[in-house]
């Protein structure tokens, strides 16, 4: 950073969280994430490619060209693994769940698939991926989660599955809202006119384990708190054994060598000794004696949380450019085609409304134009809350 300036894979990685190494703080991208039991991800899995077909006949006649449907995987992720995955630029399409088994369920694909399915539907080649465009795409992908819907409301306790309308936003893939921890992906591969593109479609862990429930998956938690269950089975069948310890061996202890023993020393044998026992020895008594220790917490300590998170403060000293919009119109071609000097153009703002103030073309903020010596300026007069500049990311 010599000259002030970090690449935008530095950038994306530090507002993620994700250290530049490609991994989080924590290492947590490259640990396994169990969120369905293997039962639960054989139902799913044999859900969809049960349905595959049904995707490529309503999908196909959507866009009116050939399309192939491939499950490649079901797999627990967390926000981290999917950084890695996902390209630079996505576009998401989100249509959550809105029924009784309310949550996050959206889609995920490179722009390069939308721009495809944009130029299939509208007959354009090389369509640009405005608003126009991506009103198309979620419309697409509403017909996808219809097809689900229709299919999963047939199961017990999905009979009144409904979603919200399909919206595409395009946007960095750090801008995403994936669920809170961990939650489910569903990988697929589809062939459109030709050519693979990958599908990423991402739903909530409550949400994928009603869905696996509906289909029949057993009852229980994932597969790590099975294991976990049967780690704890082990250590209290142990603990049995040594109840049962037969007291007959006791019984045949010589009472001669009972009473020369004194009782006395017996008295003061500590139980600090019994404890510090040999396994060994003990095992070879024919106790089978796992190797128990107290769990060491460590202390907790108070921290103060900084205002800065993550890693920005690498990259304060780069440049961003900041404009202001006085306002918009909309002109058919041959009203711009026919503009000479003194035209006058209406914009979209009225007189004395604030205009919006952007920092790399994207909303920030609200002001009022003043006149600063012979120089315009602009006095900020709203901060523009996270939930309203999100949507406004293309």
């Amino acid at each position: 950073m010599s000259d002030g300036a970090i690449s935008q894979d530095e950038i994306d990685a530090l507002l993620s969280g994700v250290g530049l190494n490609g991994l989080g703080g924590s290492g947590s991208a490259t640990a396994n994430t169990v969120v369905l039991s293997d039962a639960e991800t054989k139902v799913v899995t044999d859900f969809y490619n049960e349905i595959l077909p049904k995707f490529g006949e309503s999908l196909g006649s959507f866009i009116n060209d050939s399309i192939s449907f491939k499950l490649n995987e079901v797999k627990g992720v967390n926000r981290e693994k999917m950084l890695k995955e996902i390209p630079e630029m996505t576009v998401a399409i989100m249509a959550n769940y809105n029924s009784d088994i309310s949550g996050d369920h959206f889609f995920i694909i490179s722009p390069e698939f939308a721009q495809k399915l944009a130029s299939l539907i509208n007959k354009e080649e090389n369509i640009e991926l405005d608003d126009m465009s991506l009103s198309v795409v979620s419309e697409f992908f509403s017909q996808f989660t219809g097809v689900e819907i229709t299919s999963l409301s047939e199961k017990p306790g999905l009979e009144s599955l409904v979603s919200d309308a399909a919206e595409g936003t395009h946007c960095p893939k750090a801008m995403v809202r994936f669920p809170a921890g961990d939650f489910v992906c569903l990988e697929f591969s589809i062939n459109v006119d030709g050519k693979d593109y990958t599908l990423w479609e991402i739903l909530s862990s409550g949400i994928s384990k009603k869905i696996a429930s509906a289909l029949g998956a057993p009852a229980g938690g994932t597969a790590s708190d099975a294991a976990q269950q049967g780690q704890t089975a082990d250590m209290a069948q142990a603990a049995g054994g040594m109840q049962q310890m037969p007291m007959q061996g006791m019984q045949q202890m010589p009472m001669q060598g009972m009473q020369q023993m004194p009782m006395q020393g017996m008295q003061q044998m500590p139980m600090q000794g019994m404890q510090q026992m040999p396994m060994q020895g003990m095992q070879q008594m024919g106790m089978n004696i796992p190797n128990v220790q107290p769990v060491q917490f460590p202390n907790l300590t108070m921290q103060q949380v900084s205002g800065e998170q993550g890693n920005i403060s690498l990259i304060m000293d780069v440049y961003m450019e900041m404009s202001v919009e006085l306002g918009r119109t909309r002109k058919l071609i041959k009203e711009i085609l026919s503009m000479g000097e003194g035209t006058i153009i209406e914009l979209d703002k009225l007189a004395g409304e604030p205009v919006d103030i952007l920092v790399n073309h994207k909303p920030i903020a609200k002001g009022e134009v003043v006149v600063i010596d012979e120089n315009f300026g602009v006095r900020v007069t709203e901060i523009l809350s996270p939930g309203e500049r999100i949507p406004n990311v293309n």
